[in-house]
């Protein structure tokens, strides 16, 4: 599976952007795609998650209600639609999936780039 995220830009905060995820090759119904995001000086963290059969979402608690992961099985992608964004949101997102219910991911986008203005 290879992994394209695209959408990042820059924005003032309280604005609005939609990441996208798109993979080429075959995403199966037990897999999950997840959003990361890493900030300078930081550990990559977690965002978001989806599982592709059911559509069941996890989020990280300092994006809850105001993020949301959906899919687009026809396209083979996962949208990161981001409301009401904050300066530390500020980061590269990485799109990644995960064969496993459990477990490290197993491919990776390249990353794009989140910049939100105070």
């Amino acid at each position: 599976v290879q992994l394209q995220a695209c959408g990042g830009g820059l924005v003032q905060a309280g604005g609005s952007l939609r990441l996208s995820c798109i993979a080429s090759g075959s995403i199966y119904s037990s897999n999950y795609v997840g959003w990361f995001r890493q900030a300078p000086g930081k550990e990559r963290e977690f965002v978001a998650s989806i599982r592709w059969r059911e559509g069941v979402q996890s989020y990280a608690d300092s994006v809850k209600g105001r993020f949301r992961i959906s899919r687009d099985a026809a396209k083979n992608t996962v949208y990161l639609q981001m409301n009401n964004l904050k300066p530390e949101d500020t980061a590269i997102y990485y799109c990644g999936v995960r064969l496993l219910s459990v477990g490290a991911y197993d491919y990776w986008g390249q990353g794009t780039l989140v910049t939100v203005s105070s």
